[in-house]
């Protein structure tokens, strides 16, 4: 009261800073995007509506706006073509006439068509967005530029947008990608790390605009809003499977150059299908509106996705793309192209919440409906003692249990959200979600709609809309990052290289492909149900099957020869361990059975795993025959492809399982560490006279076998069990059991399969007792028995 020229500044200051805030409000910046590719077909049919809804959305909330197409065509047939199509833009239903005709004036008038090509035009472009902002009294809030144009395209339109048309300081910038994003691993590494030299990460907005579509969009918001019925119920314990599908009526025509390039693994499955399995699979965050912790968790999702072998897929190929494939690009009549335009894909996840759920991801072309869903099929426990005329559908637990994201087209036509009645009524949001009834006599997955609890958007929008708005908002867990990019591209790509040979199986197309394309599966491996007719009279030149051979019995180096083809030798080989642990169980009360690594057994591991449910796990000691000297969870280790194929499928006590110490103090395979001095002990403490029941051994191009190698005396005599040696291959420092300890076991397989080691196969049978130069050639178990397994290529070549 003293001083009341300083309470009159004090009001003054605030009434001044209040109106700042107010007008601050009433004008929030100027935005400019920036349309690369606008007279593109993606251009046309989605991105100038998804900008027009963006600016119908954000007319008079605060922002300015400027839309500039840009391409390579000239001017004049750019703002042509631009005319036309903002001309055939329109408005939501509930917008009126007169409005959306003023609206779509205003739009126009924002909107302009110029060439960019040179960083000259970045540069021009740079200024006239300055000019503008600053004629018009407004300030710069940021730039969005939209890449609707081929990926060899970034590079140089990123380094002129870095260099010359960046918004100044406190303007943001987002950049817009769309797919596709690498070929595989290494090229999306490389196209990464151009992009991460121009943009950062935060600028950046990978597009799937299957990510955009409402049904999808609505898995999160679904499984965070009915946190109280499904924290119980989404997990290995009550989930049967997941199917995610998306099914295409029409061909490939008029796109074969792209496909012939990406297929529909690359065009589908890498990208929509895995995204979406991420949105189920992933742990739910305590705040599903942080899309940090979105993007967080479905990394981790990503990361849980078990490695994917050439049996976890089926592929397809419909009858006339080969011909259209030789009529658009030009190849000769002899021409027939191995990419699949089908393919059915079983995943499964290695943790806790998902172990042993198959996750089924299938989408072709030539189809006999357009649909997609995601599917959610529930454990059904019940039997109910009434006939099935007597079952109350929103009682009977006898009803199967299904929860289904319907992505579009099908028998609903529309976006949905299906949960059975017998689950629970679910949650959705209000405002954008309503109940429908059923449409009476409508059946989807083999029961009435009257059985489902159905919900359908209140207004249908389209993905590219949404994902604009989101870009606008910087929402970025609805799109890609880098590091999500990347661990898809991990998953995905060794599969892929698995198949490049493969002949994907002939399908008319359309309905006429009946049951032809159906599959079944079986714990890892996948295949269809429906055997493809064979000649039945061999042409000239035929290729001999596997079933015009028996399985070959002979003698090689004076031992027992079993030969096959690679599928009837490791069923074989299989069906001999189990029968030889049975026994040993039977006299000594356990089995103690040593096996090597690298690729040869991985297929045995998985047949012991998946087929052979007799095995006595319970009472079977696995040690290792080698080992390289890397941590045990590296992808090298012979231990991690143990686990991997084996170890996590079967139920040995883990006190029962052996791997070799060559990580200790934080070391690898140091000599002061006394690590095969160590296993040695173990296995002379464990192993009665250290004679293993069965030793499992392959054989190098080399003639090496365990990893005692040609020229190296290390471990072929002496009284050492265990050895350290030096491999002439990365990485060099090795540990392995040695060769007399070796010819201790009771029996010995060796596995040979391969057309790479048919020269070997031939010279390891001429020579005599040779170890120093073929390790291979000493194997001779003292008082127990040696058998070889080879399949007819390592034998016949």
């Amino acid at each position: 009261m003293k001083h009341p020229g300083f309470w009159k500044m004090l009001t003054v200051a605030v009434c001044m800073a209040l109106l700042g805030c107010l007008q601050a409000q009433e004008h929030q910046g100027h935005v400019s995007i920036i349309l690369l590719g606008a007279t593109g077909d993606l251009a046309k049919k989605y991105l100038w509506q998804g900008l027009f809804q963006l600016y119908l959305d954000e007319a008079g909330k605060g922002h300015s706006f400027s839309f500039h197409g840009s391409a390579l065509t000239t001017t004049e047939k750019g703002q042509e073509f631009m005319a036309k199509v903002l001309e055939s833009l329109s408005c939501p239903k509930d917008v009126a006439l007169p409005r959306c005709a003023e609206l779509k004036d205003q739009f126009q008038q924002l909107s302009q068509y110029r060439h960019l090509k040179t960083s000259e035009d970045y540069l021009a472009l740079n200024k006239d967005i300055e000019a503008r902002v600053q004629r018009e009294g407004l300030w710069e809030a940021g730039r969005i530029f939209y890449f609707s144009v081929p990926p060899f395209a970034y590079a140089d339109i990123a380094r002129n947008i870095n260099s010359s048309c960046r918004p100044g300081p406190g303007a943001w910038l987002r950049v817009v990608l769309e797919k596709p994003f690498g070929h595989d691993l290494l090229s999306a590494q490389q196209l990464a790390t151009e992009l991460g030299s121009f943009f950062q990460e935060e600028e950046m907005y990978r597009v799937d605009h299957y990510l955009g579509k409402q049904a999808v969009a609505q898995i999160l918001p679904f499984r965070d809003q009915n946190r109280k019925f499904l924290d119980g119920l989404w997990n290995r314990h009550h989930v049967e499977r997941v199917e995610i599908i998306m099914k295409e009526t029409v061909d490939a025509e008029g796109r074969t150059s792209f496909y012939e390039k990406y297929g529909v693994i690359r065009d589908i499955l890498q990208n929509h299908l895995t995204e979406i399995l991420t949105l189920v699979a992933m742990e739910l965050p305590h705040n599903v509106s942080s899309w940090e912790a979105v993007l967080l968790h479905k990394l981790q999702a990503f990361q849980a996705l078990r490695g994917l072998q050439k049996g976890s897929a089926v592929l397809g190929q419909y009858q006339a793309y080969s011909k259209q494939v030789r009529r658009e690009l030009q190849k000769p009549d002899s021409f027939h192209s191995l990419t699949p335009t089908f393919a059915g894909i079983l995943a499964h996840m290695d943790n806790l919440r998902w172990e042993g759920v198959p996750f089924i991801l299938m989408s072709g072309k030539a189809l006999d409906e357009r649909v997609g869903y995601v599917r959610i099929l529930f454990k059904n426990r019940a039997y109910c003692a009434q006939s099935e005329k007597h079952w109350v559908t929103d009682q009977s637990q006898c009803l199967p249990c299904q929860i289904i994201f319907y992505i579009g087209h099908g028998e609903l036509g529309s976006p949905a959200v299906l949960v059975s009645r017998n689950l629970f009524r679910p949650s959705l949001p209000s405002k954008s979600w309503k109940e429908v009834e059923g449409q009476p006599g409508l059946r989807l997955f083999g029961r009435p709609l009257s059985d489902y609890y159905v919900y359908s958007p209140v207004r249908e929008q389209d993905a590219y809309s949404i994902l604009i708005s989101h870009i606008f908002h910087r929402r970025k867990g609805s799109f890609i990052t880098t590091e999500n990019l990347l661990a898809s591209w991990v998953f995905w790509t060794p599969l892929l290289d698995s198949l490049v040979h493969e002949v994907p199986r002939i399908y008319p197309g359309g309905a006429e492909n009946g049951h032809l394309l159906d599959f079944e599966f079986s714990g890892n491996q996948l295949s269809f149900s429906q055997q493809q007719l064979e000649q039945l009279v061999p042409g000239p030149g035929s290729v001999p099957k596997p079933s015009d051979f028996q399985v070959l019995r002979a003698k090689y180096r004076e031992s027992p020869l079993i030969s096959a083809w690679p599928e009837e030798l490791i069923a074989k080989l299989a069906n001999d361990i189990e029968a030889t642990a049975v026994q040993a169980v039977r006299r000594f009360g356990k089995f103690h059975l040593a096996l090597s690594g690298g690729s040869s057994p991985i297929d045995l591991f998985q047949q012991l795993a998946m087929g052979h449910y007799g095995f006595p796990w319970a009472h079977t000691h696995l040690w290792l025959v080698d080992e390289r000297c890397v941590p045990l969870w590296d992808p090298e280790s012979n231990f991690q492809g143990l686990q991997a194929h084996l170890l996590q499928h079967v139920r040995v006590p883990y006190y029962n399982i052996h791997p070799m110490p060559v990580h200790l103090h934080q070391r690898l395979c140091a000599e002061e560490d006394q690590g095969a001095q160590t296993y040695a002990e173990e296995i002379s403490a464990l192993v009665t006279n250290s004679s293993f029941d069965l030793v499992l051994l392959g054989m190098g191009p080399d003639g090496h076998t365990a990893s005692l190698f040609p020229q190296s005396p290390t471990g072929l005599d002496g009284e050492q069990l265990v050895v350290l040696t030096k491999s002439p291959f990365r990485p060099y420092d090795r540990m392995s059991l040695s060769l007399p300890l070796i010819n201790r076991a009771r029996k010995v397989a060796v596995l040979v399969m391969g057309r790479m080691k048919r020269e070997i196969t031939t010279l390891v049978s001429r020579v005599g007792y040779e170890p120093k130069k073929w390790p291979i050639s000493g194997v001779l178990p003292a008082s127990g028995q040696l058998v070889w397994y080879m399949d007819y290529e390592a034998f016949l070549g």
